[in-house]
């Protein structure tokens, strides 16, 4: 029988690469949208079942979580992209960030968890992101959600690996997945930080036009979904094995300068 994998935001980017991947790996795939009768037949992927899921919606959740059944594999992708200084961030949109991209995910993994424990294994992988090892200026909401996330996935992992359950962390780098167009931005019109930021996303939005493609990264989740004992973290694009290996031999008030050099930040 085949194992069922349920991916968030499986409409585009990582997310549709990493369900498609998945049914020519032989699984029964449940891949949410927002909104999955407005996704076009020519991005639809054949042999994922689409279903509507809005992690904003705490309710919404609970009740897919009802109908969902036995899942064995669970990519946590969906998510929102967003940049602005700390100062002019509204919290209603910071709340929002991490009840899409925190919270929901979490409830997620708890929905799917004791059906897990009970047949004795599971894959939960957390997608997200370079930055909440690499910090960047104007990604504070962000890079925190993200960091967060990962900090849920290494303790969690602690409780559960003894039941067969592995979470791991993905995080990509650089990925041409078209996000910096559906990327939130709050800044104020006459804000002090407008040429920082701006010179900021400039960089940020040609560093990822120029990054791996989504199948990249959807076959290091893929391996993290297959390794008999997954790995805590996994990360691909951007350079990720020499720039890791950098941060733990370097200061990181070097690491903070190489990382706003890239995006045109002097520091």
């Amino acid at each position: 029988m085949a194992k069922t994998a349920l991916v968030t935001g499986a409409s585009s980017g990582i997310g549709r690469a990493t369900a498609a991947l998945l049914v020519r790996r032989g699984y029964r795939v449940i891949g949410t949208s927002r909104n999955p009768e407005a996704i076009a037949d020519s991005v639809r992927v054949a042999g994922v079942e689409y279903r509507a899921l809005d992690l904003t919606d705490q309710a919404g959740i609970e009740r897919f979580g009802a109908d969902l059944g036995p899942v064995d594999v669970l990519v946590n992708n969906a998510g929102e992209s967003q940049s602005g200084p700390l100062e002019e961030l509204p919290i209603e949109a910071i709340e929002r960030l991490f009840q899409l991209n925190v919270f929901g995910a979490v409830r997620l993994a708890q929905l799917v968890l004791p059906g897990m424990r009970e047949r004795g294994h599971g894959r939960i992988v957390m997608v997200g992101s370079m930055l909440a090892s690499f910090p960047l200026a104007y990604r504070s909401s962000y890079v925190a959600a993200k960091a967060a996330i990962k900090g849920f996935a290494d303790a969690a992992r602690l409780e559960t690996a003894p039941f067969g359950v592995w979470i791991s962390t993905m995080e990509p780098g650089s990925i041409a997945t078209g996000i910096g167009e559906r990327r939130t931005k709050y800044i104020a019109p006459d804000s002090v930080y407008a040429a920082d930021f701006d010179t900021m996303i400039t960089h940020l939005d040609r560093n990822e036009r120029a990054g791996i493609s989504p199948e990249q990264v959807a076959e290091t989740i893929l391996r993290a979904i297959e390794a008999d004992k997954p790995k805590p973290l996994y990360a691909r694009g951007s350079r990720a094995p020499i720039v890791f290996l950098l941060r733990r031999l370097l200061p990181a008030s070097v690491i903070e300068k190489v990382v706003a050099g890239m995006h045109g930040l002097k520091r």
